[in-house]
């Protein structure tokens, strides 16, 4: 077909199906995987299509889809990609099917689509410079008002109230999975993929999307330094976490580090408690107890460590095998800032911590078991962990901090816990370690 200039197109909101031979400019703003479907007309056959959703400006965005043989649309779908400035040549503009593009397709602001077909239509790249970079800054606008998201607290509070609801998300990265890959039982290869996002409510929430060019998208993102607008996610009730998740869907449209004031403010959070190493401590306290259910055994635990380097939880039934409660004192407990939970020395009187949000300010500290213990299970043993914090004070019975009025062996270690070492030896199978 004959090259159109950029500033010779239609723009999406004065399209119509009266316009003829129309052609469109705008930037992919969300795109699904090929489909095949059988051929009514020719039985035995498939007829193949994939969708994508393009802007052209602020407040108007329109789908587009593209049906017929396998070669043609799995080669289109192929050479253009979520980001890709485009301009579609002679689409056919048709009116919206209501009920398919509420339940399936992201939600638009034109009363139209656009279908592309391989005789009449084609897409090109966006040559023209000016165009392009005009594009490109819509990339960064989210498509639903800026100022209309849930919280993460505010999905966990609500619960199962929310359960198949299609909400807007506002969450910074927190971490990226592997991509899982499977077969249906219909033969068909699928794949996942699961993020961890965050925000000022919530330390840890699940994302989970199960399209191969979203997967792609949130694969190259930059934990923890990465803000994303997620019009859409359906939110459910996990019952194996029991807890809420959210899904990427055909609806979703995901805006990577929005140029909005609430995503700035995020922005400046998640960079803020991740230097501070706040981010990390506050993924164990805010993990349900009541949802971790997996049962697991040593030797399962190290297993999953080496494959992967993901935070993960599991209960196991085994017993200390080495407390070293004999040590002195300064092992045993240790002071941490207030601030940022970094272990500190009083003597300095200052936080070691550059990050620390009270740099140039007076050391305020707090005390604090840190105990290295061995577990021991029939499978093996797990050497050096690290016994902190709360779960510290209720092993041991009492608190590392001598003005609590709570506990008056605060630099007392109970008698019993000493005999702990002596009473494991007598225990059958486990006169040594299995590694």
């Amino acid at each position: 077909m004959a090259y159109v200039p950029a500033q010779n197109c239609v723009p999406i909101s004065d399209l119509s199906p009266n316009t003829t031979h129309p052609n469109v400019v705008g930037i992919i703003i969300a795109k699904t995987d090929t489909r095949g479907f059988p051929d009514r007309r020719n039985v035995g056959s498939e007829r193949f299509t994939f969708s994508f959703t393009i802007k052209d400006s602020l407040d108007h965005c329109i789908n587009v889809s593209s049906w017929g043989k396998e070669d043609y649309v799995q080669g289109l779908c192929s050479r253009i990609r979520i980001g890709d400035c485009v301009v579609i040549e002679n689409p056919l503009v048709v009116n919206k099917d209501p009920e398919r593009e509420d339940r399936f397709c992201p939600s638009t602001s034109s009363f139209y689509r656009l279908l592309v077909t391989e005789t009449h239509s084609a897409i090109r790249m966006c040559s023209d410079l000016e165009t392009e970079t005009r594009l490109l800054s819509l990339f960064h606008i989210p498509i639903k008002d800026s100022r209309d998201f849930y919280s993460l607290g505010d999905i966990t509070a609500n619960g199962q109230s929310l359960n198949g609801s299609f909400i807007n998300i506002l969450a910074a990265v927190r971490s990226v999975g592997e991509q899982k890959f499977f077969t249906t039982s219909a033969g068909r290869n699928g794949q996942r993929l699961e993020i961890k996002l965050f925000d000022e409510t919530l330390a840890s929430f699940p994302l989970v999307c199960w399209d191969r060019e979203t997967i792609q998208l949130l694969q190259a993102l930059t934990p923890r330094e990465t803000v994303l607008f997620i019009a859409d996610a359906r939110t459910s009730f996990d019952g194996f976490r029991n807890s809420m998740l959210a899904t990427a869907t055909s609806k979703t449209i995901i805006t990577i580090n929005p140029d909005t004031t609430e995503a700035n403010q995020l922005f400046n959070y998640a960079r803020e408690i991740s230097d501070s190493g706040r981010l990390d401590e506050q993924e164990s306290d805010n993990v349900p107890l009541e949802s971790i259910n997996e049962v697991m055994t040593v030797k399962q635990i190290k297993a999953k460590i080496q494959d992967s380097s993901d935070v993960f939880h599991g209960v196991i039934y085994a017993f200390f095998t080495t407390l070293g409660l004999d040590s002195s004192m300064s092992k045993l407990i240790c002071s941490r800032c207030t601030k940022c939970r970094f272990q500190v020395s009083e003597e300095i009187g200052a936080c070691s911590n550059m990050a620390c949000p009270s740099q140039g300010q007076p050391l305020e500290a707090t005390l604090d078991f840190s105990l290295l213990v061995n577990i021991s299970d029939h499978t093996g043993t797990l050497k050096g962990c690290s016994l902190t914090g709360t779960a510290a004070e209720k092993t041991l019975g009492c608190t590392s901090d001598p003005q609590s009025n709570s506990s008056k062996c605060s630099r007392k270690i109970p008698a019993q816990f000493r005999q702990l070492g002596q009473q494991k030896q007598d225990k059958p199978g486990f006169g040594k370690n299995i590694e």
